[in-house]
Parts: C-alpha cells; sequence; structure tokens
C-alpha cells in the first residue's frame, strides 16, 4: 500500500558502511512506498535515525542525535522519530524509556519493514502509541530486487555480501545484534552489481563484517573466490576493493589473484587488532605474532605495490607497556600504509566484559597518540616517494575544499578514510580513471596533474615521470 499523500522523511544515518547500506535500503524502500525523502530534517513530519552500537563514543553519538533531531517535534515538522539499526537493537527498552522522543525502535532484523512502520505510526491514535518493533533474529539481508537509493556519488558504491559473523572476538558486541554469518547468494549479488554499473558506478567496494568467510554457512571454505571470479566479468566496473578480511582466512589464492587481476585494488584492510600472543589469547582471536608477520610478508611479496591498511586497539584489559611496545615495534617493521588506532571500550554483553577496564583512560588515549604519531611519520615518508610517480586516479569530482580543484582517489584510498588526489590541472568527470602526475604530498592527501586518461581493463605499475622536481 502506497502512502497516502507526501509525507516526508529524513533519514539520518551513523556509524559504518554496513549500517550506510541499510540506510540506503530503508530510502529506497521508503521512496517506493511513497513517501517523499528530504535533506531538510527540520522539514520531515518522519525522521528516522539508523544508530550506532558498536562501542561507547558511537553509542553517545547516536543518543545525541535522537535528542537533538528529537527537539524538531517542537521546533520543526516532525510528527514521529524512529531510531533504527545497531544501539535500537542492543538496547530498545532502555532507549524507549528514558527517550521518550522516540514513537518507535526498529532492530536490526527489522528496517526492511520501515515504510509499514511509518504507515502505522502515522495513523496511531490520539494517546500517541509507541512501537517497539524488534525480533530474535539480528538478520536481515537484501537482495538485487530490494529498492535501493544509494547515498556514494554515483560512480562507486558499498556492496554488502553478507550479514553477521561467526567470529567470537572477546571485545566485540557485534555478534550480539548483527547475528550469525549468512550470505548472499552470488547469482543475487552479480544482479545487483550490473544494476549499480548500469546506473553508473564503476567501483564496488564489498563489505561485510568478515568477508573472507563468504560463503562459509553453505559451507562454501573458498567462497570469497566463487563470487569474486565472475564478479570481475561485470560490465562496466573497473575496480574493486574488498575489505574487512580476517588474517588466518586471507589465502594465497586470493592474494595472488589480487595481484593479477586488473579490477581487484591491490588493497588488503587486515584488522590485527594486536600483535602480542597473550593478548591475542585474551582477545580469542585466530593466529599468533609469528604467523602475522609471516602473512604480512607474504602479502608484499605476492601484490607488489599493496596498499596495507590495519587496525589496533590499545588498553586492552591487563595490556602492559611491553605488550603495547609490540605493536609500535611491528608498525615501524611493516610500515603499514594506512593505520586505525582505537582505545578499548569495555562492552556489556562480550567475553572481555568480565575483565573490567584497568588501564586507565589517559594511558590508552597516550599509547593512540603515540602509535598515530608513529604512523603519521610513516606515512609522510612513503607519500613523499610517490612525488614524481604517475598514478592511475577514479574522479570523484570538484573537490570539497574549493571548485577550483578536482579531486580523486588512487586504488590505494578508499573512500571517505584514505585521504584524496587533489588534482589541480586537466579536465575530467566524476566517474573518469585518469593518469596523474603526483606533483605534491602531505601527511593525507596528495597533489597532481592529469596527464592522460586510462584505458579500462589494465593494471599498470606506478612510473615516475622525467623531469620532475621533487618537492
Amino acid at each position: 500500500m502506497k502512502a497516502s499523500h507526501k509525507v516526508k522523511v529524513g533519514l539520518v544515518n551513523l556509524g559504518c558502511p554496513k549500517n550506510q547500506v541499510d540506510s540506503e535500503v530503508m530510502l529506497g524502500m521508503l521512496s517506493h512506498d511513497g513517501y517523499e525523502l528530504t535533506a531538510e530534517t527540520e522539514k520531515a513530519e518522519v525522521i528516522v535515525i539508523n544508530t550506532c552500537g558498536f562501542i561507547d563514543a558511537a553509542k553517545q553519538e547516536s543518543i545525541n542525535a535522537i535528542i537533538e533531531f528529537g527537539a524538531y517535534k517542537k521546533t520543526g515538522a516532525c510528527r514521529v522519530l524512529i531510531a533504527a539499526g545497531c544501539l535500537a537493537h542492543r538496547y530498545p527498552k532502555e532507549l524507549m524509556s528514558e527517550l521518550p522522543e522516540l514513537d518507535a525502535v526498529v532492530g536490526t532484523g527489522d528496517f526492511p519493514k520501515i515504510a509499514g512502520i511509518c504507515r502505522t505510526l502515522l495513523a496511531r491514535d490520539r494517546r500517541g502509541r509507541k512501537l517497539h518493533v524488534w525480533t530474535a533474529s539480528p538478520t536481515a539481508l537484501y537482495d538485487a530486487a530490494t529498492p535501493r537509493l544509494t547515498l556514494s556519488p554515483r560512480h562507486w558504491a558499498y556492496l554488502k555480501v553478507s550479514e553477521g559473523c561467526n567470529y567470537r572476538c572477546s571485545f566485540c558486541a557485534i555478534p550480539n545484534f548483527r547475528g550469525d554469518l549468512v550470505s548472499r547468494e552470488v547469482s543475487d549479488i552479480l544482479a545487483e552489481a550490473r544494476s549499480l554499473a548500469d546506473q553508473g558506478v564503476v567501483e564496488l567496494n564489498l563489505i561485510a563484517q568478515s568477508l573472507t568467510s563468504f560463503g562459509w554457512d553453505r559451507r562454501e571454505k573458498n567462497g570469497l573466490m566463487g563470487l569474486l571470479r565472475p564478479l570481475v566479468g561485470v560490465d562496466g566496473i573497473r575496480r574493486i576493493r574488498l575489505f574487512y578480511t580476517y588474517p588466518t582466512d586471507l589465502t594465497d589464492e586470493l592474494l595472488e589473484f589480487m595481484a593479477a587481476e586488473p579490477k581487484i585494488c591491490d588493497y588488503v584492510d587486515l584488522p590485527l587488532q594486536h600483535i602480542n600472543d597473550g593478548i591475542l589469547r585474551k582477545m580469542n582471536r585466530k593466529g599468533s605474532s609469528r604467523l602475522i608477520r609471516n602473512l604480512l610478508m607474504r602479502i608484499r611479496e605476492k601484490v607488489p605495490g599493496v596498499t596495507l591498511r590495519s587496525t589496533f586497539i590499545v588498553g586492552f584489559p591487563g595490556e602492559t607497556e611491553a605488550q603495547f611496545d609490540e605493536i609500535a615495534d611491528l608498525i615501524r617493521e611493516i610500515r603499514f600504509d594506512r593505520l586505525g588506532v582505537f582505545t578499548y571500550s569495555q562492552e556489556d554483553g562480550t567475553t572481555a566484559y568480565p575483565l573490567g577496564d584497568p588501564v586507565p583512560a589517559e594511558v590508552k588515549v597516550e599509547r593512540q597518540e603515540k602509535l598515530l604519531a608513529l604512523q603519521s611519520g610513516i606515512v609522510r615518508e612513503k607519500h613523499a616517494t610517490m612525488i614524481g610517480t604517475v598514478q592511475e586516479v577514479l574522479v570523484d569530482g570538484p573537490s570539497r575544499e574549493t571548485d577550483l580543484l578536482l579531486e580523486g582517489r588512487t586504488e590505494g584510498q578508499a573512500p571517505e578514510i584514505d585521504g584524496v588526489v587533489y588534482i589541480n590541472d586537466g579536465v575530467a568527470s566524476a566517474g573518469d580513471m585518469v593518469k596523474v602526475e603526483i606533483t605534491q604530498a602531505g601527511e593525507h592527501d596528495l597533489v597532481g596533474h592529469i596527464i592522460a586518461p586510462v584505458a579500462s581493463g589494465t593494471k599498470s605499475p606506478a612510473r615516475r615521470s622525467s623531469g620532475l622536481t621533487v618537492l
């Protein structure tokens, strides 16, 4: 049933790319059901906040957003305020009792019902009945036939291939509100990839809680390769980037395919979390310091020029200064291209919760800052070596800094997290692949000018141009 009139709906997305895809599906369903979507939330009659509930900082951001947008019930047009997503699934009763501005909480397994939920709330009786829409299963997988309105620029998109995770890292609450691994059918993923390509998408960013586990729920131990081989054959797609690989699941076959296949970005996103064997055991992480080091060397050997991204957690319960120093030593040794560092957050419902949170907050922050400062120097040195090289860049369009520049990304720059290439000379449109000569480099971003377009179906190594003065 379509909405009886054009009710305006605004959606606020918080959290990770996987949450973004859920938001895009909700937007698609709302639009298909006849609602008018608006970015002007003060004019929206219905506001949906897709929350994040991963760690304390994300929880607080979500709560602040509920309070902020709930104020539009008095100062704007809002009649209905809905909290969806991870925080809503994790703490439904608490949210409903402590945030009276909320009219409904919608768990992660129920967001596909969003259009019907809005209809029910808009038609409720004068007593202001509230809704608690939460099922025991936290898993909801969309398919290629599901309406989806992408929030990213039209030339790139996230493609969620599975939901949930079968690993049980002791610090991680995600399985509690995202469930066990459920993989989409390969044929369905291919259908969505073709649809996205038809809409102008040239770069796919594959996401999941654990991408390298894809297909394991169907006893397909090599499931990811079974997806990638046909996926690279989708016409129009020129780049495929892989996110969230698990160290012990990264095979030589996958690395060799990455190195050989032009469409697969030479980019490995490998959250390691720690390197000390004792801490890894407490974290319930598979593998060991020796295995991780061997893997990192193998990655660099099999995929020359690879961009290597990782994340670490500092301040895990019981982490000593010596154990922390092992992370710093690994960073100096491996010289990661991209790095994220998080302070430990004690999360209820995790097996690490009973360990408490004994490392003082100021010590955790100090350790985080030390690693980030170390990584900053490494990245500056790495970027300096790129001056004078020619890189293949996907143009994202006019720069967010100034309309006088274009900006784009190399295959080693994932959208939204890895910095950009500012293009100060040359003409191109969003979605174009061009060769850019790098002339300047900073800690996060690069600067260069266009020298030529890029032919499709090639994977060219970066080359140094002649006659350029290195800054």
